[in-house]
């Protein structure tokens, strides 16, 4: 089973997108997954039709009234199960303050999971509090999804810098195992350039201790794409929603990618790695989106200190 923890303190990046639609897509492929929304705003919950309602458990009663997840996990699609979110979930960090070992009630609950599941993924809000820190003791993976920005690009430094500590304090077996680019433009310079930055100082922890030695950026890049934006609003997958969209066929790439990532490292090889640092993703060339492309006025010297910053 893996647990992966789907996190960037920066919103509106794609991290609830892609849990929805990689759930989706794992489903479809028979993996059995369990979404789990860690974030007050409820938004991975309305994605699958489920109203966040007091009437019924949810994430807040897991971790304030130590809820058995027996009761609080419901089945929302075949081979997908949720633990929902409730706007509650907000005061959850003001009403743990006191309780000894907060920071582990998720993993706690996780343990005692009477109902195995292949992946399992956690929805996390933009943030790096209590709700986080408790996604990431539970998990053994982080995935971060990102926007190929410079501003949303600042952040991911501190981001690592919280993962090593989460490591080498409470979760040993933690690890960032990739980054996956979303609203991705390849008609823009800017795109690029980010990535190829964000490329060079992962290359650069290779052969280190750090949690993102081994991270890679994942081939598959999901394309700005509307029919992304408008399925939650019917509280449905973009494979339900619009099965041959962009957004569903990029989300089903990613799906393939996955899970032939999890068939090497069942066998102890080694996950392969882009050709070359200079490379655009492959998905990225087709520059098919639902919206136009608008070529950003960018100065080298918006882009050359990112590396810096990511350090």
């Amino acid at each position: 089973m893996r647990i992966i923890a789907t996190i960037n303190q920066k919103g509106g990046v794609g991290k609830t997108t892609s849990v929805t639609n990689l759930g989706a897509a794992l489903a479809n492929a028979g993996q059995r997954v369990l979404l789990i929304d860690l974030d007050p705003q409820t938004h991975l919950t309305l994605s699958y039709n489920v109203e966040p309602t007091s009437e019924r458990p949810s994430v807040y009663d897991v971790l304030t009234n130590r809820t058995p997840l027996v009761d609080v996990v419901r089945k929302v699609r075949d081979n997908i199960w949720m633990i929902s979110s409730h706007i509650n979930l907000a005061a959850a960090e003001l009403e743990l303050v006191s309780v000894v070992g907060r920071e582990v009630i998720l993993r706690d609950a996780l343990a005692t999971m009477d109902q195995e599941y292949d992946y399992v993924f956690i929805d996390c809000a933009p943030s790096l509090g209590l709700l986080t820190l408790n996604a990431l003791t539970a998990a053994t993976e982080v995935f971060i999804p990102l926007q190929p920005h410079f501003l949303a690009l600042q952040g991911v430094g501190k981001l690592f810098e919280t993962v090593a500590l989460v490591r080498d304090r409470l979760n040993p077996a933690l690890s960032v195992t990739g980054v996956l680019l979303c609203m991705y433009e390849s008609g823009t310079r800017l795109a690029a350039e980010v990535v190829e930055d964000l490329r060079q100082f992962l290359d650069g922890a290779r052969g280190t201790e750090v949690p993102w030695a081994n991270a890679r950026i994942f081939d598959t890049v999901i394309r700005r794409n509307i029919k992304l934006a408008e399925c939650p609003s019917h509280g449905q997958t973009i494979f339900d929603y619009e099965p041959r969209s962009n957004g569903a066929r990029d989300y089903a790439r990613l799906a393939e990618e996955v899970l032939g990532a999890n068939e090497l490292s069942a066998n102890d090889e080694p996950v392969e790695e882009a050709s070359s640092a200079s490379q655009t993703p492959p998905v990225a060339a087709e520059n098919e989106s639902d919206e136009p492309a608008v070529e950003p006025q960018v100065t080298e010297s918006r882009t050359s200190g990112v590396s810096a910053n990511l350090a």
